[in-house]
């Protein structure tokens, strides 16, 4: 068996190095980064390196609890705007029962009422005929009397 020769390290660290600075190197030709780097702000965290890691770790980890907050904001909107739409489908359906429920009730009522209102009408237009009647009106009566009027009145409807 023949072994095998680990890898130097020095040389993977060399390779390492290279593509970090290739890394760097592309980073700092960007023109973004550029114009950055010429503004005050840039040019201010270029002579303060302790402030611009501080900065930077600050904002690596701190991408993770913002994250889930704006997660759970989004959440709960979505949850909200859900409920909002439940709620309102529940409100919308118990008052088109109610409403559904009053209609039917004035629908009787009114029936009942009409119903009352026709027989009224009927039991007073007999009345009226009855009592008011032309033809107890075109009788004359010799004694002129009233009583004697509505007996001829009555007696001739025994006769018919």
């Amino acid at each position: 068996m023949v072994k095998e020769e680990p890898p130097s390290t020095s040389k993977d660290f060399q390779e390492l190095q290279r593509r970090v600075s290739l890394l760097i190197a592309s980073v700092q030709s960007n023109s973004k980064v550029v114009a950055f780097m010429k503004s005050p702000v840039g040019q201010y965290l270029d002579r303060h390196p302790f402030l611009t890691l501080t900065l930077l770790v600050f904002s690596a980890v701190s991408a993770v609890p913002v994250g889930c907050f704006l997660l759970l904001v989004v959440l709960t909107s979505l949850a909200a705007f859900l409920g909002v739409i439940l709620l309102e489908g529940l409100v919308i359906s118990v008052g088109s029962l109610s409403l559904l429920c009053v209609l039917c009730g004035l629908g009787f009522v009114s029936l009942i009422m009409s119903g009352t209102i026709i027989v009224s009408y009927m039991v007073v237009s007999s009345l009226v005929n009855y009592w008011f009647s032309p033809r107890l009106w075109t009788q004359h009566n010799s004694s002129g009397d009233c009583l004697a009027m509505k007996s001829t009145h009555l007696e001739g409807l025994y006769q018919e």
